[in-house]
């Protein structure tokens, strides 16, 4: 499998290269009597007779494809599991890759529906995955502040990755930010199930017991401030909503009958939302 780029046909030819595919300048024009390569998957199979063959497979051959879907508010333990699944790869062998190419826990993938080839290996995988995912990190962070900063992004992206475990909906997204803020501005802890929905634990009912016991930093009634590691992969939504959070003094939220959050500035006001919802 190989994986080929929009672009010129020189540039083609400069990333095979880099690729270490025994290709020269001179092929390019061979390909433009054949025909331009396709961008994307590849399947050049594991032999080639000829250059001729394997330039003519450029201009041809195409990978058999599966969709994978990455849900925002996905952990990365889960999308691992279903990469292994879906795709028959070995399991460990991605989180090794994983391990090997993230310096971060988790939230460095973009969700997404992706269309990968089946007969992808589990090192090609995670580095096309992570390759896409920092391009489109990177452009949304130009964008917004005009550079990237690597560990600006992360804080905004732990602060989103628990906006989006907590959000009914995007619309909700600025006010839960607010709530996030707010809280941390009178020096009171977050107090939020969704971040005990880390890793393995992803989809987890939380209970009291589980709040007493789990001590870990990702743990907001027995820690202060928002985790220093995402809780899950976020949505650009989401961390638009950590960069401008809503302008409000909410101070606590509760979900109603409708699915959707009742929010309120006071802690009465909030046990009466609580009262109302347990009706």
């Amino acid at each position: 499998m190989l994986h080929i780029q929009q672009g010129s046909i020189n540039k083609i030819i400069t990333q095979l290269r880099e690729k270490n595919y025994n290709v020269s300048k001179l092929d390019s024009f061979f390909l433009r009597i054949i025909g331009a390569p396709q961008s994307g998957w590849i399947n050049i199979a594991t032999t080639q007779s000829t250059k001729a063959d394997f330039l003519y497979k450029l201009t041809r051959a195409k990978a058999a494809l599966q969709s994978i879907t990455l849900i925002p508010g996905e952990t990365t333990f889960i999308f691992l599991n279903q990469l292994s699944d879906n795709l028959n790869l070995d399991r460990d062998k991605l989180e090794q890759e994983y391990i090997l190419h993230s310096s971060r826990i988790e939230g460095v993938f973009v969700p997404n529906t992706y269309k990968l080839p089946i007969g992808i290996t589990e090192k090609e995988l995670i580095k096309i995955l992570m390759d896409e995912s920092l391009r489109q990190m990177k452009e949304l962070s130009i964008k917004i502040f005009g550079n990237y900063n690597e560990k600006k992004w992360f804080q905004y992206v732990a602060i989103a990755s628990v906006i989006q475990k907590e959000s009914a909906n995007i619309e909700e997204m600025p006010l839960i930010s607010s709530v996030i803020y707010n809280r941390i501005k009178k020096g009171m802890k977050l107090q939020m199930d969704g971040t005990l929905n880390y890793g393995k634990y992803s989809h987890t009912k939380i209970t009291a017991r589980r709040i007493r016991e789990d001590d870990s930093p990702y743990n907001t009634y027995k820690h202060s401030g928002v985790p220093s590691e995402p809780v899950c992969n976020v949505s650009f939504d989401a961390i638009r909503a950590a960069i401008f959070p809503a302008k409000t003094k909410y101070l606590y939220f509760m979900k109603s009958k409708s699915g959707l959050h009742d929010f309120s500035c006071n802690y009465s006001t909030h046990l009466s939302n609580i009262k109302h919802a347990t009706k």
